[in-house]
């Protein structure tokens, strides 16, 4: 019979109690892991999934997601204008606490620019994509609305035409698509005192620009097949009033901007986790082998060499992450697709942990092992 086996059958609630020690510990990193995946995904649905090749935001601004930007309006037809540009939408994204129902709602207004832009990139659970100019929306199932609907925002009403589904913001709030003109007559209804102080402030609205003609975050460009970026953005930065993002810019300036501080939060905690993890596994090992010096003692006078007695003590710290990590992975994927957050868990990152953990418990079977190896034969008689 294996030794290692044989000896957990002897001590088998502390095994276990180990085990699910070990399997929360695990899954407390595998959720920490998958909410900082999920922050990124979601703070970069829009970006991927929209289809733009340049980003032309207001001059020395990162916008229009790591920081605010505003440009006039019609910005997009001396973009459209440029050799090499294939098509140009205006963009437009903000946050907002409306009330609904009686109810405060936050929601991401976002501003497709219809008729060149019907939403077609969204991805639809019910419904249609927008069709009108005016006054239809697409809510993601978030929101908690439903297709014909209607949902009054400041002094109009939307209806409801289309459900998405995954589209939130960095900060989980759910998407409301309009066009770009409810976009701008949403955006420009201020309490007065708001008013006041945009005045005060030379007529900035939540865009930054107040004019009658209204602003827009961005203007998103397409560029012709075959064409070369930078050749393209270039010619459009010389302008000096406008700044020209890539999409890789976009995603750069969020994941090493906004959420560079987290990710270290995030790998900080987890190199805890596991330092804890590989702490519980030598204390149980360790123990485990104190308490049998007697047995190993025994097994050093009838011959056994000493790998006999690394293997099991090896075997035993590396059942004990292995175990620990596949109850991790069971309440991994029981509880986190229930959060009301995406928790993101991919099959990399368990890899990563898995090869981690058995590393670390295998090292932390090194304490036990070194004690087991100063045992002398003639303890058996002590």
């Amino acid at each position: 019979m294996n030794l290692a086996i044989k000896d957990i059958r002897h001590n088998l609630l502390r095994f276990v109690l180990t085990v699910f020690g070990v399997g929360l510990l695990m899954a407390a990193t595998i959720g920490m892991l998958g909410m900082y995946r999920g922050i990124v995904y979601e703070a970069l649905i829009v970006i991927d999934g929209i289809g733009a090749d340049l980003w032309v935001v207001e001059g020395g601004k990162s916008g229009p997601f790591a920081e605010s930007s505003a440009v006039p309006a019609n910005l997009d037809r001396r973009v459209a204008g440029v050799a090499g540009v294939a098509a140009t939408r205006r963009f437009i994204q903000y946050n907002q606490q409306f009330d609904v129902d009686g109810a405060p709602l936050r929601m991401s207004v976002t501003g497709v620019d219809y008729p060149s832009d019907s939403g077609s990139w969204i991805p639809l659970t019910a419904g249609r994509h927008v069709q009108s100019n005016r006054y239809e929306a697409i809510a993601d199932k978030t929101l908690g609305l439903a297709v014909g609907d209607e949902i009054r925002l400041g002094r109009d009403s939307y209806t409801i035409v289309g459900v998405s589904t995954g589209q939130v913001d960095m900060g989980g709030d759910g998407l409301l698509f309009v066009t770009i003109p409810d976009a701008q007559v949403i955006n420009q209804l201020l309490p007065s005192e708001a008013i006041l102080l945009n005045r005060a402030a030379k007529g900035k609205t939540r865009m930054g620009l107040g004019d009658d003609t209204g602003s827009v975050a961005a203007v998103i460009v397409e560029t012709l097949p075959g064409a070369d970026k930078e050749v393209v953005r270039d010619a459009i930065k010389r302008w000096g009033d406008v700044e020209v993002l890539t999409q890789q810019d976009q995603e750069t300036l969020l994941l090493d901007g906004r959420l560079g501080k987290l990710r270290v939060q995030i790998l900080a905690f987890t190199t805890m986790t596991l330092l804890i993890c590989c702490a519980v596994i030598a204390l149980t090992i360790y123990t485990m082998t104190i308490e049998k010096v007697a047995q190993i003692a025994l097994l050093k006078l009838i011959g056994a060499r000493d790998r006999v007695i690394i293997g099991m003590i090896a075997q035993q710290a590396g059942m004990i992450g292995f175990c620990g990590l596949v109850l991790a992975i069971a309440i991994s994927f029981t509880i986190y697709p229930r959060f009301p957050r995406t928790v993101l868990i991919t099959q990399s990152d368990l890899g990563v942990l898995s090869l981690v953990l058995m590393a670390l418990s295998l090292a932390a079977s090194w304490f036990a092992i070194r004690r087991a190896l100063a045992v002398r034969a003639q303890e058996v008689l002590a």
